[in-house]
């Protein structure tokens, strides 16, 4: 059994690294090239085929003519797609003999699309996971060849539920390879009545609402915190970003937006006026300076009355 993976990121590494560790014959591997304006925080999928004697390759665009001669050259029985950042053609697609198969970051049908993990927090869920699913010329659309779950924890941010479905997502590969090499998995098509979209998520969509819910609030806090751009908010001194939080039910009795003081007593949080109740700032920053948590929260110079746009 010959394959062509495509991967990158820490779940690309570890899907790779399961098919490795079963013994499946990787015969290539395309991926990207890191992004010297991104935050790389997850391992290389470029060092870990090197150091396993596997060819790889970073082309811009994977659907070229020559980029879909090598890919025809290796004869691959199966493609595996893991977190690689482009769309497939139908033509690369129909280059794996057995079938070219995505792992996707959600319970398929529902969170199709970009950013599962963020939006999953964004919207509150209490479960999420990760689907082995074959591609279709519809992204994310292709009947499922396994599936697991992941609880999602009120207090997970998004590095948290990430670590949950590197985990998944290398036991997902681990476990499935074999009955998909034998032909054993009975695939299951996606039902479309559960099905639902979610687009890109940018640095914009960070962008803090005061007339939201503190729980809302706080859910986009931790949705898009390190490594992320972040949650924000505009005050005096330009973008203030907020990067842990936490929120209550009590009613501020106040404009949303609206600074109160400091609760030392509560540990030392900054609490701010929502749409219904209040968000608790624990760490936040502005922009182009040091982050404060804790104790010098009062550095940030948030005045009792002060308004958060």
């Amino acid at each position: 059994m010959r394959l062509v993976v495509l991967a990158y990121q820490e779940i690309g590494y570890v899907c790779l690294e399961s098919l490795i560790r079963r013994g499946a014959d990787v015969s290539l591997v395309l991926s990207h090239r890191d992004d010297e304006d991104e935050e790389i925080w997850f391992r290389s999928v470029a060092k870990l085929a090197g150091d396993h004697g596997i060819p790889i390759q970073f082309p811009e665009d994977p659907n070229v003519p020559q980029v879909i001669e090598q890919v025809r050259a290796v004869d691959p029985d199966f493609i595996f797609s893991f977190y690689y950042r482009h769309m497939l053609s139908e033509q690369f697609l129909g280059l794996a003999r057995m079938g070219a198969y995505n792992l996707h970051g959600s319970l398929l049908p529902r969170y199709r699309g970009r950013a599962p993990v963020n939006w999953v927090l964004v919207n509150g869920e209490t479960e999420t996971g990760v689907t082995l699913h074959r591609m279709v010329k519809r992204p994310d659309a292709g009947a499922i060849a396994a599936q697991t779950r992941v609880p999602v924890s009120e207090t997970d941010t998004v590095s948290d539920l990430y670590a949950k479905m590197v985990r998944a997502a290398g036991e997902l590969v681990f476990d499935a390879w074999p009955d998909l090499a034998s032909g054993r998995i009975v695939e299951q098509p996606q039902d479309e009545s559960l099905a639902n979209y979610y687009g890109r998520r940018g640095p914009a969509d960070g962008k803090i609402n005061w007339r939201d819910s503190g729980r809302k609030i706080y859910n986009l806090i931790r949705a898009v915190t390190h490594p992320y751009p972040g949650a924000f908010a505009q005050g005096d001194k330009g973008r203030l970003f907020i990067w842990s939080a936490g929120y209550d039910e009590t009613a501020a009795d106040q404009s949303p937006g609206t600074v109160m003081p400091l609760e030392s007593a509560n540990g030392n949080v900054q609490p701010v006026a929502c749409g219904q109740g209040r968000l608790l700032i624990k760490a936040a920053q502005w922009e182009n300076q040091k982050e404060c948590q804790g104790p010098d929260l009062t550095e940030l110079g948030l005045e009792p009355g002060m308004r958060l746009k």
